[in-house]
């Protein structure tokens, strides 16, 4: 994929972008420093000083929380169009988690003084990124509320849906979540055990709800799926 195609793909599908012209967003993108990194690369770790914001062009990213414990947590997937590290950059904090890549990903990266003048200069710009700051924030809430609240049962359907919605691609056979998912992960990321996932995946494939494989999900059935959620 050239240049032009990633910046007008990410130009569309950009929240952060959104009120911008596509010949303003190509000035804006030119301005930060493009990084590509091979799968399974990290693009800034954790407790880091965060220097660069990022929004990403081309693959995904996976964020990832490591506890004093050694354990880690998966705090969500940055997917292309979409914004990481802004409030620990605008606030000169560190990192608070991992950004590993999933897939080959390109992505380009503003420091503060560079976003604050984008800011100035693009009055969408920071109405956007408050946007996407309150929608990040009201994500996190509904997960916690999710883990003290529901059975796992439940919130492995909501994160499905959740990653669904995010990164689904309609196939033959269903939704298919276009990015590798290993049932670890989805443990992970809903803070419950591989055998636990391992268990529900299947009771649900059994169903028809959805079909699984080595790293790979596709949901068959999200009608069942959501109203398992809401009343499972």
């Amino acid at each position: 994929m050239d240049a032009s195609t990633i910046i007008e793909d990410s130009f569309h599908r950009s929240d952060f972008l959104s009120g911008i012209t596509e010949s303003q967003a190509a000035g804006i993108l030119n301005r930060g420093n493009r990084i590509r990194l091979q799968s399974g690369e990290t693009l800034f770790s954790q407790g880091e000083p965060a220097h660069k914001s990022f929004l990403v062009l081309n693959g995904r990213l996976k964020l990832i929380k490591l506890h004093e414990a050694g354990k880690e947590a998966i705090l969500r997937y940055i997917g292309p169009g979409e914004m990481t590290a802004i409030i620990s950059v605008l606030k000169e904090k560190e990192y608070p988690a991992t950004a590993e890549t999933i897939g080959d990903t390109e992505a380009v990266g503003w420091d503060k003084q560079t976003m604050v003048q984008l800011m100035l200069e693009y009055p969408p710009l920071a109405v956007n990124m408050l946007r996407c700051t309150i929608n990040r924030l009201d994500e996190l809430q509904n997960r916690y509320l999710e883990i003290c609240t529901e059975q796992v049962e439940q919130r492995i359907s909501r994160a499905l849906l959740r990653i669904m919605k995010q990164s689904g691609r309609q196939a033959q056979d269903g939704i298919r979540i276009d990015f590798p998912l290993s049932r670890q992960e989805l443990a992970d990321y809903t803070g419950t055990t591989v055998y636990t996932v391992s268990r529900i995946l299947s009771a649900w494939e059994k169903k028809g709800w959805i079909k699984s494989k080595r790293e790979q999900i596709i949901v068959s059935d999200p009608h069942s799926l959501v109203l398992f959620s809401e009343h499972p």
